[in-house]
């Protein structure tokens, strides 16, 4: 299935509420899980992974499918090796292909009981639970900061707490920073000193909770507000002070002229007209989902970029710099690499004219970040368009909510 993405002018109003983030919603469903009182939760996030991840929680069954869930496997992988059980844990075909072996290799240091049913290192696994003493423990963190994060998270409920040295390059530290402030807000105590990280045994104190609003939602927004000519759209749900590190977009955006003014329960933003960087260049080391959003936004303005810190972008939903690369050379742009970053260079001549299918590799943020470029064309295909689901099902609908035409093409509309 296709959806036609169209925009009949380049004028952004109205306003669009954003639901809870996705990152701290799995964070407070584990933490919700390892509390011995219940609490409410506020603003959660409906995303498939999200609600795979709640499932999953509260399932006796003892083969459990994360489906495409990164997060869902390698947080339920640490919750499950310190519960009494024996569970099978797996995914989609895609998950299989992302790697867990510092993860697992961390967690049977500690003592836990956890095989590979296939390849070394990745899904799926065999995991026998008990009550892991704790100690101390070395975790590499140069694929993902969600080992890191999941190690925390069940730390102070282990019999002796735990000490985690991160060892290597730390990718997307904000969302080790996220992991203890979301802990902080039901009463754990930590210790964090260089790379070294230190949680002794502590019970977590039930507290109801409010997500924030989702940045990394948010960044297709102001991909739209860098693309329109003028601008005055509110999103509801997001603050100045946020433990989210997709949260710089605002300050990335001050130099495509989108403005961001905080209002009551939101942001709104508005457009400086002529403002645009001649050259875009940054380190996504800190905030790797919106890496895509931004390389879009420079295609769609024709600038030239240079990236880096994107080298774990492989071993996501999809290898978003290859699919990046494929999509973006429909429009006539090339993408190489150069030592440790990524050069986008326009096309010479005239970019692409007709239609344009772009596809989505399985990959929710490759269909939100291309559906924007319909601003600047007549009409652009997003292909598999039900991948939004993954972190953000209204996607479409809020589209719709502010001017944007979206739907099966003709064709497939008269057929259906």
């Amino acid at each position: 299935m296709k959806y036609c993405i169209r925009k009949k002018d380049r004028i952004l109003k109205g306003e669009v509420k954003l639901e809870g983030s996705k990152s701290i919603t799995n964070r407070v469903i584990i933490i919700k899980a390892l509390c011995s009182d219940n609490f409410d939760i506020k603003n959660y996030s409906t995303s498939e992974d999200s609600v795979t991840l709640f499932n999953l929680i509260n399932s006796e069954e003892k083969v459990l499918n994360a489906k495409d869930g990164g997060t869902t496997f390698r947080f339920m992988l640490a919750f499950l090796a310190v519960h009494e059980g024996e569970v099978i844990l797996t995914g989609s075909d895609r998950l299989i292909d992302r790697p867990i072996g510092p993860l697992v290799d961390a967690l049977n240091m500690l003592g836990a009981d956890i095989h590979y049913l296939g390849k070394r290192g990745y899904p799926p696994v065999l995991i026998k639970g008990r009550m892991l003493k704790g100690n101390r423990v070395d975790v590499e963190s140069g694929t993902s900061s969600q080992f890191v994060s999941a190690l925390l998270m069940i730390a102070p409920i282990l019999r002796n707490g735990l000490i985690v040295r991160v060892k290597g390059d730390v990718v997307s530290k904000p969302y080790i920073e996220m992991t203890l402030s979301v802990m902080k807000h039901f009463g754990i105590r930590y210790d964090w000193s260089q790379s070294v990280i230190s949680l002794p045994r502590q019970p977590y104190t039930a507290r109801e909770y409010h997500v924030e609003s989702d940045w990394s939602a948010a960044s297709y927004y102001y991909e739209m507000a860098a693309l329109a000519d003028e601008v005055d759209l509110k999103l509801t749900g997001l603050n100045r002070i946020s433990s989210q590190g997709d949260a710089v977009i605002a300050r990335i955006m001050e130099q495509f002229g989108v403005v961001t003014n905080y209002v009551e329960n939101g942001i709104q933003l508005t457009k400086k007209s002529g403002i645009r960087p001649r050259y875009f260049e940054y380190d996504f080391r800190n905030c790797p989902d919106i890496a895509p959003t931004l390389l879009a936004t420079c295609a769609g303005l024709g600038i030239s970029a240079r990236i880096s810190g994107v080298a774990h972008l492989k071993v996501k939903e999809s290898d978003r710099i290859l699919s990046m690369q494929n999509e973006l050379g429909k429009l006539g742009f090339g993408m190489k690499k150069e030592d440790s970053r990524w050069l986008l260079s326009p096309p010479s001549g005239l970019s692409a004219n007709g239609e344009i299918v772009f596809k989505t590799y399985n990959d929710h943020r490759m269909a939100m970040c291309l559906s924007p470029l319909a601003m600047l064309r007549d009409e652009v295909m997003i292909e598999d368009p039900a991948v939004v689901r993954k972190s953000y099902p209204n996607f479409w609908d809020d589209l719709k909510k502010i001017g944007f035409e979206v739907g099966p093409p003709v064709e497939e509309a008269v057929l259906s």
